[in-house]
C-alpha cells in the first residue's frame, strides 16, 4: 500500500495519520508539488485532478482524503472508526463535508496564505476559521470526540488543519474544548504529527 503525499498538505496528513493509527503497513511516496510533479502525466494517471493524497492499494487507486479514510476503515473492518449504524454514518458524513467545506475555506485557506502564498484575503479566511472553530468548540463541549466518547474518522478529517491553524494566523487559544480534543488525538497510540512550519502565530 503506497500513499502519495506531501508533508505540508493537511489532506495528506489525514491519511498518513489514519494509516499509522490503524497500524497497517504502508509506504510513503512524497510528491514534489513545488516542481509540479502532481501535474505530471504519470501522476495524472493516478488522479486526473492533480492533487494529493492518492492511495495505491495494490492497484486499487483511491484519491480524495475523505474517500481514502472511508476506504481504509471499510477495508480493515474498523467499525470503531466508522460505525455502521445509519445515524452515526450520517453524522460522520456531515463532518467529512465540514472538512471539505468550512475547514478547507477557513483554517486550511488561512494557512495556504502564509505557507504557500495563496491569493486569498487573509481577513476573510481567518474570520471563516474562527466561525467553524466556534462551532466545533460547541460540539466538543461535554464530549471527548466529535461523535462521543471514542474517535472516528470525523475527528481525523478535522484534526490536521485545526492543529496547524496558528500557522495561518488563526489563534486557537480561546477554544479550550478544541485544544483538549487535539491533545486527546495526539495521545492516541500510533499518532504521527503534521509537520510544523514556523510562520504566522507559530513563528
Amino acid at each position: 500500500m503506497k500513499l502519495y503525499h506531501h508533508p505540508l498538505s493537511g489532506h495528506s496528513h489525514r491519511v498518513h495519520l489514519f494509516l499509522s493509527l490503524l497500524g497497517v503497513p504502508y509506504e510513503l511516496a512524497e510528491v514534489d508539488l513545488a516542481a509540479g510533479a502532481h501535474k505530471a502525466p504519470e501522476f495524472l494517471k493516478l488522479n486526473a485532478f492533480g492533487q494529493v493524497p492518492v492511495l495505491d492499494d495494490d492497484g486499487a487507486v483511491i484519491s480524495d482524503s475523505a474517500a481514502i479514510l472511508v476506504y481504509l476503515a471499510r477495508k480493515y473492518g474498523r467499525t470503531d472508526w466508522l460505525p455502521e449504524d445509519i445515524l452515526t454514518t450520517a453524522r460522520t458524513q456531515k463532518w467529512l463535508s465540514v472538512a471539505a467545506g468550512e475547514i478547507a475555506y477557513g483554517p486550511c485557506a488561512a494557512r495556504l496564505v502564509t505557507v504557500f502564498g495563496a491569493n486569498f484575503r487573509a481577513d476573510e479566511v481567518i474570520a471563516r476559521a474562527h466561525r467553524v472553530l466556534t462551532l466545533v468548540e460547541a460540539e466538543l463541549s461535554g464530549r471527548s470526540f466529535l461523535l462521543g466518547d471514542n474517535p472516528t474518522i470525523a475527528d481525523i478529517a478535522l484534526y490536521s488543519y485545526i492543529a496547524n491553524a496558528p500557522e495561518g494566523n488563526v489563534d486557537t487559544a480561546p477554544y479550550q474544548a478544541v485544544r483538549a480534543w487535539l491533545a486527546r488525538i495526539e495521545a492516541l497510540p500510533g499518532f504521527v504529527g503534521f509537520r510544523k512550519t514556523k510562520i504566522g502565530l507559530a513563528a
